[in-house]
């Protein structure tokens, strides 16, 4: 009885054109909003949040859950075709998806982008759609050691962001640690490196500090130096942008493990799309017969990172629904969307309005699938963007930039934060050092030190309780892991110089 009875809400969502329509509004207006640098998915559900308030409840979580879809697969037209990441999501798909425009495969670029991106909404959608409170319940054991111990696991991952240089990777990623420690003590309370500006107060907050790293440093070579033609005048091969089943069948292993990851990083509250996608992309590489292609343009990084960062949207809504607890910022607004039209997220939710769980199951898979349609027709013209001269493309992409800096908290202190930021990310450029590892420094930072400190504080002091802990020690485990490994291969990668130049 009811398993018909559900069977007649998805039927009745799938077959109301209005619901339907607004479900494709807002997913299209999301991807408009990824695609845009500062322009968050965040931002594009809290627009939209009082628009639908007069919308039958479906309509409404339909139009704001297709903004979310939508927004967070956008960032990664930016992040291909420009180098800048829409949202901070997409850092990591610019490591490979920016190399491959370069090389004249924006399209295919952007198709597997869209591909992936489906796939981990998909995957992420079937955890949510079964075992939905089982899962949530492992994903908030997770307390201040475990917490610690997955922010030092993702700094871990400098050594697979890092490029050439890993010792220069080391360098970045302390920069961004440092950035992070900006702004007022999370424990006592104390002013750090604000230099007296009450603005710095509440730290440096990533959009701003995404956009100076990436955007401002692309402007400026583009400007200052005669950029490469490769990217502008290499034919690109638009009917073969859309991988072949085959592709993607090599590729499942690879999709799978990204999408997993992805959605059990989205069930744990206060982490995100972009540690996700850098757990993607570090696991990816690892588990790679040709871990050297990745940084150079291969669609296996492209692929980590988007199934990954779009596997965190079902994740996400896993303890939203099941317990009332927002998994990221953008699960915060619709925790708010839903309150808005008289819905109290949690257990109860399922039993008493299992209309509603059914419209929410249907109209996210909905707005997976309209995302993956959307992106696929808009590849034709988004690569057009590859043809723009550089003297039209980068006044367009200051204003964008400092609009983006502006809008997530209309503040003109954040504005020039991007500056000086993309002026230090302008000279680390020029000297070789990558981009990523600062992101996640900054992004892993705040956690990790704040972490640490409180779980000391709840065990008076005794470090012994990040080793009792069963999370905790699997994390800390895979680090040790990490480490050592990186370490042996630096080692044997010195003894074959030395070989080398003792044979010249």
């Amino acid at each position: 009885m009811e398993v018909a009875s559900s069977m007649s809400m998805v039927m009745a969502v799938l077959t109301d054109p209005i619901c339907l329509l607004w479900t494709f509004v807002g997913t299209f207006m999301g991807l408009v909003f990824g695609s845009l640098p500062g322009l968050t998915a965040t931002m594009g559900v809290a627009l939209l949040v009082p628009l639908t308030f007069a919308f039958p409840t479906v309509h409404a979580l339909g139009m704001m859950l297709g903004t979310y879809v939508g927004g967070i697969a956008g960032g990664a037209v930016a992040a291909v075709l420009l180098n800048i990441p829409g949202t901070p999501s997409s850092v990591v798909t610019t490591i490979d998806g920016y190399p491959m425009a370069q090389q004249g495969r924006a399209a295919k670029a952007l198709g597997w982008a869209a591909t992936a991106s489906f796939f981990g909404g998909i995957i992420s959608w079937l955890v949510l759609a079964t075992v939905a409170p089982q899962v949530a319940r492992v994903a908030l054991s997770f307390g201040p050691p475990e917490y610690a111990a997955l922010a030092l696991f993702g700094l871990m991952i400098i050594s697979s962001v890092s490029g050439k240089s890993l010792l220069k990777g080391i360098i970045s990623g302390l920069i961004g640690v440092w950035l992070s420690l900006f702004g007022v003590d999370p424990i006592m309370g104390d002013l750090r490196f604000t230099f007296g500006n009450v603005n710095l107060m509440s730290g440096i907050a990533i959009m701003p500090a995404l956009i100076g790293f990436y955007a401002f440093p692309q402007i400026l070579r583009g400007l200052s130096e005669e950029q490469s033609t490769e990217m502008k005048t290499a034919r690109l091969n638009l009917s073969d942008f859309i991988p072949s089943l085959l592709e993607i069948w090599r590729s499942k292993l690879n999709i799978l493990r990204s999408s997993v990851i992805g959605t059990f990083i989205g069930m744990v509250p206060a982490t995100g799309g972009n540690i996700a996608a850098f757990l993607a992309y570090d696991q990816a590489k690892r588990f790679s017969k040709t871990p050297e292609e990745y940084g150079k343009g291969t669609h296996e990084g492209v692929i980590a990172s988007e199934a990954a960062n779009n596997g965190v949207t079902g994740g996400a809504l896993v303890p939203l629904l099941t317990l009332g607890i927002p998994g990221d910022s953008v699960t915060a607004v619709l925790l708010g969307g839903l309150m808005l039209h008289g819905l109290q997220p949690g257990p109860q939710l399922f039993s008493k309005s299992p209309d509603i769980i059914m419209g929410i199951f249907t109209t996210l898979l909905v707005a997976n699938v309209f995302m993956y349609l959307i992106q696929l027709v808009g590849i034709k013209f988004f690569v057009r963007v590859l043809k723009i001269p550089n003297y039209y493309l980068a006044p367009m992409l200051v204003i964008l930039s400092v609009v983006g800096s502006y809008a997530l908290r209309n503040s003109l202190f954040d504005v020039w934060i991007t500056v000086l930021l993309g002026l230090m990310g302008y000279i680390m450029l020029r000297g070789g050092f990558p981009m990523a590892p600062t992101v996640l420094g900054l992004v892993l930072g705040p956690m990790l030190e704040s972490e640490i400190r409180r779980s000391l504080i709840l065990s008076a002091g005794d470090w012994s309780i990040f080793f009792v802990r069963p999370i905790s020690v699997l994390f800390i485990g895979l680090s040790l892991v990490i480490a050592l490994t990186v370490a042996v291969k630096s080692f044997k990668k010195g003894q074959k110089t030395d070989e080398v130049e003792a044979s010249i």
